[in-house]
Parts: structure tokens; C-alpha cells; sequence
């Protein structure tokens, strides 16, 4: 964190935290070399997650992390919104509400009840719902969590004053790209990579195991073709239902799916 007189002149970034486990933001601090190199470029004004100084507002750029879940929450997205010239959404709780946002399926009080000794002191909103959902967002990073390069790229691309370039292709391209054998196709796992969108380097696939989707809906998803290929892999229709509804649930998409898949039935 640079003082005032170190920092003249230079663009003014915050990091800021809703509902959410805090790893995007732990993805900017394993960033570490580039890290520093980011810190050379910019005044890091306002992030709590790394240093308990608090520059004032307003800032060039907002980094948003995690999901609207509480009245609370209601009013600080406003603020931030209003402080911060360019804002960018961090993450699948601040771009699609979150694994958080599974209450949106079901009765919120009910869990309350259930977790809390005294839910009557919890305020909470009956939806978990993104940033975009409230406030103007200037770019969306998806993300269960980030992924370090394209977040530097988002940040690079703001100083520059250019849109990012973060690829919109499907995870079955970074498998090509790694040369994994389709897991789907070799060994019958199911796997939602054709209709994911880029951005882990295709991590789990390079391990056998399927994409879960971390990265939400690829451009253009074909989900009706998937599903019919995910029953022929023997999924039922609660499993096929569930592997959508994870990081992404209410992403229009993924939403979708899930319910096609279950009135196909």
C-alpha cells in the first residue's frame, strides 16, 4: 500500500467484499510477483482483505467480490457504485449470486430456522442475488474462483483504458489446447465442459474428472444436446438437475437446463 505523496498521479483501486468465501479476492494476493508489479501501477486504496488502511473514494476501479444477500448489502453496493468510476464484478457470487444463491430454490426462513438458535436476529433477503442485479456493472469475471491471469488481464486492460480480451469458448477448447482426452468420450464421465465457459485451464478434465461448471454458461451453450448426452450417461433426473444448480445456479442458462431437465420428465 503506497501513501499519498508515493501514490500521486496514479489510478486509485479498491477491492470490496459481499457474501462470499473471499478466494477471488485471495486469487489478486497469489498473484504475488505480478501482484507487485500491479502495486507499482496503481494506489491498492481500499482492501480490507490485505491491509486494514482505508483510503477515501472515489476510485478509478472497483473490484467486487461475493453476492447481495442482506438489506445491508442493498445499501453499500449503492455506495460503492457511486464511489468508483469503473466497477467489475469478481467471481460467480457477484456475476451469478453464488452457491448462496441454492436459496432461491427453496424457502430461506426454513433454513434460518434450522441453522440459527435465534433467526428472528438474522436479516437476510429471500434471494441471493449478483451485483448487476442492482448497480451498472462495467465487466463481468467469471469464476469459481477467478483465474489470476485473466484477472490481471482485466486489471491491465482498465489502466490501458481497452476492453478485456477473457475468451468466450467453451472448456472443451482448453482441453484440446492441453491435449486431455475427452473424459466424456473416453471414459463415460459426465462432464459439463461443452457448455462452460473458459477460463481454468480445463483442471479438472486434465484429472479425469468432469467440469462442474465453475465458470458459468459458455457463449451460446447447447444444454438441451448435453443433457441427452448426460442421460445416455446414465444421469437421473435429480443428478442432472444438481449439476447445474452449483456456482452457477441462477445463471439464465444453467437455469434453464436444469428446469428443461426436469419437466423432460
Amino acid at each position: 500500500m503506497a501513501g499519498p505523496a508515493a501514490a500521486a498521479g496514479r489510478p486509485r483501486l479498491a477491492v470490496w467484499k459481499f457474501a462470499s468465501c473471499d478466494g477471488c479476492q485471495l486469487t489478486l494476493l497469489d498473484c504475488e510477483d505480478e501482484l507487485l508489479s500491479v502495486a507499482a501501477e496503481v494506489d491498492i486504496a481500499y482492501f480490507l482483505e490485505a491491509s486494514s488502511a482505508v483510503g477515501p473514494g472515489p476510485y478509478d476501479l472497483s473490484l467486487v467480490e461475493g453476492s447481495v444477500t442482506t438489506p445491508d448489502d442493498l445499501r453499500r453496493i449503492q455506495h460503492v457504485r457511486r464511489v468508483s468510476k469503473r466497477l467489475v464484478t469478481i467471481g460467480a457470487c457477484a456475476t451469478a449470486g453464488g452457491i448462496q444463491a441454492l436459496r432461491d430454490f427453496a424457502d430461506v426462513r426454513e433454513f434460518a430456522s434450522i441453522v440459527y438458535a435465534r433467526p428472528d436476529y438474522i436479516a437476510t433477503l429471500e434471494r441471493s442475488t449478483p451485483i448487476s442485479a442492482h448497480v451498472p456493472v462495467d465487466f463481468e469475471l467469471r469464476g469459481c474462483p477467478i483465474d489470476k491471469r485473466q484477472l490481471l488481464e482485466v486489471i491491465s486492460a482498465f489502466l490501458a483504458g481497452r476492453r478485456p480480451f477473457v475468451p468466450a469458448h467453451s472448456v472443451c477448447v482448453e482441453c484440446k489446447a492441453r491435449g486431455n482426452v475427452c473424459v466424456m468420450v473416453a471414459h463415460g464421465t459426465p462432464c459439463l465442459g461443452p457448455v462452460t465457459q473458459a477460463g481454468c485451464g480445463a483442471l479438472c478434465p486434465a484429472f479425469n474428472r468432469g467440469c462442474y461448471g465453475c465458470f458459468g454458461p459458455m457463449e451460446s451453450p447447447n444444454a438441451r444436446a448435453l443433457n441427452a448426452q448426460l442421460r445416455e450417461l446414465g444421469m437421473s433426473t435429480p443428478e442432472l438437475v444438481r449439476v447445474y444448480r452449483t456456482f452457477n445456479a441462477t445463471e439464465e442458462p444453467f437455469r434453464q437446463a436444469a428446469e428443461e431437465a426436469e419437466s423432460d420428465t
